[in-house]
């Protein structure tokens, strides 16, 4: 069983209500369907019902009728919602007024819902902006305890079956965080193991902290930044297999790691990758994906209390299906 096949059984182990708020666009609507069928989750619609039936009856898809459907412009909660909201965020001025406009937004419809815990997770971008998909959720869902920086984890599966988890690597930050500082590296690094555990299953996540450097060969105050990041995540996941700085390939390769890391648990081990900056984990895992032919999946977004992921705008039917499954999986350890 490949890792996507073992993310979907997780899924379907213990299902979770999963919000699709763009709910008329045609791969969301046909994604939906295909999980519906599969019996990967629960999902919950957000649009006019005539509109979504409509779609599907002209898209053939036979199991929406199994999806619950939420009309945002008619939606007998909308007031609870609004008055929830606008307590949420007065300290920033927000009027009731304001809040009953926002509520009838799908993305924060759906995200109030998951507020009052009518649902587990949600997923949009095939329409909207990341900045769209995030907003509502840091306002209404906020960060988990102990996170202020949200980042994104992206699931490379190589052919070379040598490194990592038989090929299997996980990279963070490749999508939110610019240039983050040590605290906010370190927030990334134990997100990034966190994800590497629900999402592609790994028992033991190792993580390497990466650098142009390993273990002092080089001096530079961006460096500075990954010792000091490996330093605060010992001490606050002290039960968190982790070592840095290194190099990549010292974090990879067995042989490169002895030798520039000797006694090094992690180097020449290492299955979860943290890069310095969002320009290195971007550009990177991107070399790998064309380069190297891996599929890469994601971003997954991390750090914040309920899972709420971003899609590409550019997204097939069956990213959207495979994401339901993650969401899924991240919603089963945000409730441990």
């Amino acid at each position: 069983m490949d890792l996507l096949q073992q993310i979907v059984a997780r899924a379907k182990a213990d299902k979770q209500r999963i919000i699709l708020p763009e709910a008329t666009e045609e791969r969301t609507l046909k994604a939906a369907d295909r999980a519906l069928a599969d019996d990967i989750a629960d999902i919950i619609l957000i649009g006019n019902p005539n509109e979504i039936h409509k779609l599907a009856e002209a898209w053939d898809l036979k199991n929406i009728g199994k999806a619950t459907i939420i009309d945002p412009l008619n939606n007998p909660k909308s007031e609870d919602y609004a008055a929830l909201l606008a307590e949420l965020r007065k300290k920033k001025g927000m009027t009731i007024e304001q809040a009953r406009e926002l509520v009838k937004n799908p993305l924060y419809l759906g995200c109030m819902i998951i507020k009052t815990e009518g649902a587990d997770g949600q997923i949009s971008g095939a329409l909207s902006t990341t900045g769209e998909t995030l907003r509502p959720a840091l306002q209404i869902i906020k960060c988990a305890p102990g996170i202020t920086c949200v980042s994104g984890a992206m699931l490379l599966i190589t052919e070379a079956k040598q490194y990592g988890e038989d090929g299997i690597i996980v990279m963070g930050d490749v999508a939110v965080t610019p240039m983050p500082d040590a605290d906010q590296l370190s927030q990334i690094a134990i997100c990034t193991a966190h994800t590497a555990q629900c999402v592609a299953g790994f028992a033991e996540p190792r993580v390497a902290m990466l650098s142009f450097s390993t273990k002092g060969s080089a001096s530079h105050e961006v460096v500075d930044k990954v010792v000091e990041a490996t330093r605060l995540t010992k001490q606050r996941a002290p039960e968190l297999k982790i070592d840095g700085e290194l190099q990549a390939d010292a974090a990879l390769v067995p042989s490169v790691g002895q030798k520039k890391a000797p006694g090094s648990a992690i180097a020449g081990n290492a299955n979860v990758l943290v890069v310095p900056n969002l320009e290195v984990g971007n550009i990177g895992y991107k070399l790998v994906q064309r380069l190297g032919n891996a599929i890469a999946i994601g971003p997954i977004l991390q750090g914040i209390a309920r899972p709420v992921n971003d899609l590409s705008r550019g997204c097939s039917v069956d990213d959207i299906y495979y994401m339901v499954a993650i969401t899924a999986c991240q919603a089963q350890e945000a409730k441990k």
